[in-house]
């Protein structure tokens, strides 16, 4: 049995919901309120399950995980039958590339604990943040598009506009459509990046994704 610990709002916890359900594996969910009672992350029941009190936390069978990208491939080699890396070694080394693109240079640099970190301790204003989030999401979508554009050699990405890779779902794919959304949420113009909106429409229109968006989750506000 697996329960995915997250909560609604999650970038993170999105990613891992997106898998799942485009693996078509059940799960159950356990809501850990990251705002409630100066977050029940920070529980000691919690940090036993993870230590580094992040969400998400994947429990399979008393075995835990966490870290979104970690989880994403543990559920690959798990259950590769339905796969969301290409088949050859550069394609996947590309996909990758993107995942990691998302998820550790853009989104760290955007989660709450540093949002709440520069509101407390560096005592930035509202408009401040807000500069500062949008720096990281336009310099991380401006290489992402960049990614896609290149052409010509072996392994190397070019997209059609349907999907990160083109035709085929892929990883980059549930990576970057929840960080779509979270900059959506804070007023970033998406407009700026019509590639990235389009590959966005397009997953979209499909339930994994649908299922797996923060209004639609359990303990949603």
């Amino acid at each position: 049995m697996i329960t995915l610990y997250g909560y609604w709002r999650s970038t993170a916890a999105c990613r891992v919901r997106i898998a799942l359900n485009y693996k078509q594996i059940s799960y159950s969910q356990a809501s850990v309120h990251l705002l409630k009672d100066g977050g029940e992350h920070h529980t000691p029941e919690y940090k036993t399950l993870n230590p580094q009190s992040l969400v998400p936390t994947l429990l399979d069978d008393g075995f835990a995980i966490g870290q979104s990208m970690a989880i994403l491939e543990y559920l690959e080699e798990k259950y590769p039958e339905t796969s969301l890396l290409p088949s050859d070694m550069e394609s996947r080394a590309k996909i990758r590339q993107l995942c990691q693109l998302i998820t550790c240079d853009v989104h760290p640099l955007n989660n709450l604990r540093v949002l709440q970190y520069l509101s407390e301790k560096v005592e930035i204003n509202d408009e401040q943040k807000q500069d500062w989030y949008h720096h990281w999401l336009r310099t991380g979508f401006k290489a992402y598009v960049a990614l896609l554009k290149q052409a010509g050699g072996k392994g190397e990405l070019v997209s059609n506009g349907e999907y990160s890779s083109g035709k085929e779902l892929s990883m980059a794919d549930v990576c970057l459509i929840p960080q779509i959304y979270n900059a959506t949420r804070f007023n970033f113009p998406m407009e700026e990046f019509p590639e990235l909106m389009a590959i966005n429409n397009n997953c979209l229109k499909l339930e994994y994704f649908q299922n797996a968006m923060p209004e639609n989750q359990p303990d949603a506000e």
